[in-house]
């Protein structure tokens, strides 16, 4: 995993999929995990989607680490598995916890295939107070095809009206067991369909931003 964070903030070492760490004493850091798409999972960066253009991951990590979040992301393997990299990232996620790091102060953002993963750590850690935001990762077919994903967490998802790969998730959460005190859905109108997640726009980093600092109203 990319150390992609201030070295005189935190540091950490991934050993057979744990986070160890050390971290000086901030009570109010916020840390993002971050999921890219299978575009570039499956490409070098340096390579534009045919349609979509570049590939912009490397911006959206510096948008985020320009409004101090502690970001954890990779470029992950070209035909990852989503299920066993949720499985490796949720107990990242409770190491953060244990290592007494308040569970509304961690969220879980993923794009396309990342947003499926982030879901399934959802499911996978079922902790209702994480930070969870979906984006452009839900169409109504998943519940019958994916019946095992259950939200749990503060969720946010977003998702661009002109994208036929991203739609209302409120089908998902009606089906959830889990109680989801904070829950909320924006519509974009971008007209860049998939394409937009792509971009490091503000249309969707900035609201994600506000919910990974507890500002569940989005205001």
């Amino acid at each position: 995993m990319e150390k992609l964070i201030k070295a005189f903030t935190f540091s950490f070492i991934i050993l057979s999929g744990i986070l160890s760490f050390s971290q000086t004493k901030n009570e109010n850091q916020r840390y993002i995990f971050f999921f890219h798409n299978k575009f570039v999972e499956e490409n070098d960066l340096n390579v534009p989607h045919p349609e979509y253009g570049k590939a912009e991951y490397n911006e959206i990590l510096e948008s985020y680490r320009k409004d101090n979040f502690i970001v954890f992301s990779e470029k992950r393997k070209k035909n990852t598995n989503a299920v066993d990299y949720a499985e490796k990232i949720t107990k990242q996620v409770k190491a953060l916890i244990k290592k007494g790091v308040p569970p509304n102060h961690i969220t879980v953002i993923g794009t396309s295939k990342g947003g499926y993963i982030a879901q399934f750590v959802s499911t996978y850690l079922s902790n209702p107070d994480v930070n969870f935001v979906f984006i452009g990762c839900f169409r109504d077919v998943d519940i019958q095809e994916i019946p095992d994903i259950n939200f749990c967490g503060n969720i946010l998802t977003i998702y661009e009206k002109s994208d036929i790969y991203g739609v209302s998730a409120i089908k998902r959460k009606e089906t959830s067991k889990c109680k989801i005190e904070h829950f909320k859905e924006i519509e974009l109108n971008t007209n860049l369909k998939h394409g937009f997640l792509y971009k490091a726009l503000d249309e969707w980093i900035v609201p994600s931003k506000k919910w990974a600092n507890g500002n569940y109203e989005l205001n």
